[in-house]
């Protein structure tokens, strides 16, 4: 059994939990040593992708499933309202994309990762939750009554929906499990689909408004959902993403994920039955202020809180590798803060020839190699051993050219 490098051997039920609170980072095995630092590599190595990729075979069904919604849409909307839509739509999801894309900048996911979530909520998601509804049509009849429109508004649309959303953040956990290292993660996966879904069925909205009522109803529509609530599939779907984040956390298997995923796909229905409800049966404004807006503002915070766990997360592990000799404690706490980070892309931009770039590539791959650490430590990913290698050498190539004369 090896231990942590400079540390007297422990039994790992007795090891102390590092961060002890409810989003503590709980430790399930010995983790490898540390080698000895070394002179940095002249061949950058490259990051497998085995673990951060869906499989293809999801990519040709998204394919086939986007021929189907936009025959679906120029046969049902024609073509010049679902154009209209489809540009009134892009200003949400271009602003919601941006606050996803703050979330996610301390440790960036995989671009194909970011592209896959947006694009099954965009079309998995939506031609689940049409597909239910052409069923349930089919055998009941279309709804025609108050009542049967309320029903499929507070209850059907929820709980379609959010299942559809949660199947493809269940996807990326397993599929994808060396990109999904805890909560961060799985609120910016469940964000993605929540946006992807959302352009979507903004699409649909804005240009049954232009159809139904030209453009004063288009207007009204757009300010309804595209200013006053473009978050709100995202905030939806990622308490999804964030159960199946403490799961991947506490290293679940893909079998033992499933009960969180309910979890969170069961508190995902509740506020999306609520926000319907308070359009369908209440005060739309009075609720709107009293309860979507907290919620909001408690989100954003969560938010923040989790964003200095991941913080403190990394200067822990780094602080290990700073032991070790790879960096020096000056850079451990340089790369663990925003503010250290901005003071680095500054310095960097004085250097000869503005060498901003290495220094960003020097932050992701040392945030990354704190991370492979973590899943190094908890026992859960066989393959950590391996990135933490390839990211350790990666990040000190990165800072020895940062210093090269």
């Amino acid at each position: 059994m090896t231990h942590d490098h400079g540390h007297a051997p422990q039994r790992p039920g007795l090891t102390p939990p590092d961060f002890p609170s409810a989003l503590a980072q709980p430790r399930h095995a010995a983790p490898a040593l540390i080698p000895a630092a070394t002179s940095s590599p002249t061949a950058l190595p490259v990051s497998p992708r085995r673990g951060r990729t869906a499989p293809i075979w999801i990519g040709g069904l998204l394919v086939v499933l986007l021929v189907a919604l936009i025959a679906y849409f120029l046969n049902a909307l024609g073509p010049a309202a679902s154009l209209i839509g489809m540009i009134l739509a892009l200003v949400p999801l271009a602003g919601v994309l941006l606050a996803v894309r703050i979330v996610d900048r301390w440790e960036p996911e995989p671009a194909g990762l970011v592209v896959f979530a947006v694009a099954w909520g965009a079309i998995a998601a939506v031609a689940i939750a049409l597909g239910v509804d052409l069923v349930l049509s089919m055998v009941f009849g279309p709804a025609s009554t108050p009542a049967a429109d309320a029903l499929s508004a507070i209850v059907q649309a929820p709980i379609v929906e959010e299942f559809g959303k949660g199947l493809g953040v269940y996807i990326i956990f397993v599929t994808a499990r060396r990109a999904f290292d805890g909560p961060v993660d799985g609120i910016v996966y469940g964000a993605l689909i929540g946006a992807g879904f959302a352009f979507t069925e903004n699409i649909q909205y804005f240009a049954v408004s232009f159809l139904e009522g030209g453009a004063a109803d288009t207007t009204v529509t757009f300010f309804m959902r595209g200013i006053l609530s473009p978050f709100a599939h995202v905030m939806f779907t990622s308490v999804t993403g964030f159960a199946l984040g403490l799961a991947a956390r506490r290293g679940a298997s893909a079998g033992r994920a499933i009960g969180p995923w309910i979890a969170g796909m069961i508190g995902a229905t509740v506020l999306h039955a609520l926000w319907n409800g308070s359009a369908v049966l209440g005060d739309f404004w009075a609720l709107y202020v009293t309860l979507q807006v907290p919620l909001f503002v408690g989100f954003i915070l969560g938010i923040i809180a989790l964003r200095r766990e991941e913080s403190r997360l990394t200067r822990r592990r780094l602080g290990e590798y700073a032991d070790a000799g790879w960096f020096t404690v000056q850079e451990a706490d340089m790369l663990a803060t925003g503010a250290g980070r901005k003071a680095g892309l500054a310095w960097a931009g004085t250097l000869r020839g503005d060498r901003t770039r290495l220094m960003k590539e020097f932050i992701a791959d040392a945030t990354a190699l704190a991370a492979a650490r973590q899943r190094a430590i908890s026992g859960r990913d066989p393959h950590a051993a391996e990135d933490e290698r390839l990211l350790l050498h990666r990040a000190t190539a990165a800072r020895a050219a940062l210093f090269a004369p």
